[in-house]
């Protein structure tokens, strides 16, 4: 779910490039395609050899068009809890991908289709809403919680302080947000 991360946050940021769309896209079409029967049947080494070139991929993707808030929270969560760093960009990913609303449909909207989610005659909203609960659907299969437990009331604002100031200015993300936008996404995965 790491790479899936990767992979979306490069390709709905704004300094990705042609080169870096193309590993984005094959990442994605290689986890949405192998990465439940990878985790659900760990013989299966052709699931396991793909995951890995997604992986690859989307580590090529965002090494040079960057991540995006998801990551800025997850490493907060990580410093502060040592949260595992790709459950915490399990769990956030679809609520940073929800919060970005219409300033992400479009992306989001290709990868559905390339994921083989959209119908013709949805909107990108629909398309981008689909791929979202595909996320989530991806998300359940493999057990990974809704929420994120231990999360401190009293921490969340360096939390934000310190997301805020790895995501701004550095990461290229479709809108940029608020410490009140930060606030509602930390409430929002909080349980």
């Amino acid at each position: 779910m790491d790479a899936l991360t990767h992979a979306v946050e490069a390709y709905i940021g704004r300094s990705n490039t042609d080169e870096t769309r193309k590993y984005s896209r094959e990442a994605v079409s290689l986890i949405f395609e192998n990465l439940y029967e990878a985790y659900s049947n760990g013989t299966n080494l052709k699931a396991r050899r793909n995951m890995q070139r997604a992986s690859y991929l989307a580590g090529m993707a965002f090494t040079r068009a960057y991540v995006g808030y998801a990551h800025a929270i997850a490493h907060t969560l990580g410093g502060f809890y040592s949260f595992p760093h790709g459950l915490a960009n399990a769990i956030i990913l679809p609520y940073v991908l929800e919060y970005f609303g219409e300033s992400a449909h479009k992306p989001l909207a290709e990868l559905a289709d390339l994921a083989g989610l959209g119908q013709a005659n949805d909107t990108d909203a629909q398309k981008a809403a689909k791929f979202i609960d595909a996320i989530k659907k991806l998300n359940e299969s493999m057990k990974i919680p809704k929420k994120v437990r231990g999360i401190v009331d009293s921490d969340i604002p360096v939390m934000i302080k310190r997301a805020l100031e790895e995501a701004n200015p550095l990461y290229p993300v479709p809108q940029i947000w608020s410490k009140e936008d930060m606030q509602n996404l930390y409430q929002m995965i909080k349980e």
